[in-house]
């Protein structure tokens, strides 16, 4: 079952980080994130929170369970939602507790140049019109 976007909404506003907390859809559920660094995914309308040091001493008594099939298992912080502020502390301090995310690999002015290149193959590779031969034109023209 996907995660609603009523879900994603409330636990946004329940939060109460502002822009400070963002989230993307992913297939079907969603990651959220805490100044660009992943603290919690929305699945099956349950928030699963990082698992994290600081997680368990937050939220010890927290249920676990996975996900998604396949995934190891996730504190289930569905009681907190309610409370906005214990919400917010533990989204911060998961993200404090998180590394930094890896920046994105720019595109080299290599890459840059090849995909150029490429496309200007592309469009060299295309097949010309064929065009009239001069006879047909001169005799269109006397007609």
């Amino acid at each position: 079952m996907a995660t609603d976007r009523i879900f994603v909404d409330y636990v946004m506003e329940q939060a109460g980080l502002g822009s400070r907390l963002t989230m993307r859809r992913m297939f079907g559920e969603y990651a959220f994130y805490v100044d660009g660094k992943v603290v919690a995914f929305g699945c099956d309308n349950s928030l699963f929170l990082k698992p994290t040091a600081v997680a368990a001493r937050l939220v010890p008594h927290a249920p676990m369970r996975p996900p998604y099939p396949e995934a190891k298992d996730y504190p289930v912080i569905d009681e907190l939602l309610d409370d906005g502020d214990a919400l917010r502390i533990v989204l911060l301090a998961t993200a404090d507790e998180l590394p930094a995310p890896k920046p994105k690999k720019a595109v080299t002015a290599k890459k840059a140049v090849a995909k150029k290149a490429a496309a200007k193959k592309a469009v060299a590779k295309k097949p010309m019109p064929a065009k009239k031969s001069a006879a047909k034109k001169s005799s269109a023209k006397k007609r």
